[in-house]
């Protein structure tokens, strides 16, 4: 796995796959580090050449002193493509990494072939949520809000049926740097994207889950409705619907790159 220098910041980047296919790239939620794809990367590397990286912030990456934001994010993906010498992507972002596909779906165009925006949103019109988690991971630790956030990742009747699987998820948010953790927390409070949506060019897939309550379906239906000719499938699962709806998630992204 290479260490990609952006700024000064070490990102952690793995690319597996097809030499010389189209390249898709991944990108994580918030707590999440490139782990989080691994129910799609049997089927993607058959198809494609496959980017992933762990956010600054997250991971093996390093942890930077904050503030953070889009702009960021958006230019730390541009040095990862730069270094590896790839012009052009189909994009594939959940939650976070959706926001952060919105930030490149219009300010770097010439870069993404498809875009695919999963459970996530374009804006948080109250900031307060952000602020009160942030005050308690500072105060507690990332165990303080574990079972939180993983009831609202996973629903509760897939936790029942995978407990593994929800407990590598909790593990992965818990061993998440603190500090990389609240700096990307600070980025979300502050996030109003709606002005980017219209300059979207790319054909766009939004793909929602039926019970995320974290980034809730009129959210995607807006995007959907601001963003030229976006299509729009919705999934039964909550908030990490890759790994709630393996199957059909992987279904939806590969019918939609290859126009199936």
């Amino acid at each position: 796995m290479p260490m990609i220098d952006a700024d000064g910041c070490r990102l952690n980047v793995a690319v597996d796959g097809r030499d010389g296919g189209p390249t898709i790239m991944l990108s994580n939620s918030l707590g999440a580090t490139m782990a989080m794809w691994e129910p799609q990367m049997a089927a993607l590397k058959k198809l494609f050449r496959v980017v992933r990286y762990d956010r600054r912030g997250h991971g093996q990456s390093d942890v930077p002193t904050g503030p953070y934001s889009m702009d960021r994010f958006g230019k730390d993906v541009l040095a990862i493509l730069d270094d590896l010498n790839i012009d052009r992507v189909h994009w594939c972002g959940l939650s976070m990494g959706g926001m952060v596909g919105q930030w490149l779906g219009a300010n770097a165009p010439d870069r993404i072939d498809r875009l695919i925006l999963a459970n996530t949103t374009c804006y948080y019109p109250d900031p307060t949520n952000w602020q009160n988690r942030i005050k308690t991971v500072r105060e507690n630790g990332l165990a303080a809000i574990a079972d939180t956030v993983i009831s609202g990742w996973l629903t509760a009747d897939f936790r029942a049926r995978e407990p593994e699987t929800a407990a590598r998820m909790k593990a992965m948010l818990i061993a998440s740097p603190i500090e990389g953790y609240l700096a990307c927390c600070e980025a979300l409070s502050r996030l109003d994207q709606r002005d980017l949506l219209p300059r979207i060019k790319a054909p766009t897939l939004i793909i929602a889950g039926r019970h995320d309550q974290s980034t809730p379906v009129d959210a995607s239906v807006y995007m959907r409705s601001q963003i030229p000719d976006a299509s729009m499938t919705l999934l039964d699962a909550a908030h990490i619907s890759n790994v709630e709806q393996a199957h059909n998630f992987t279904d939806a992204v590969i019918g939609f790159l290859t126009q199936r």
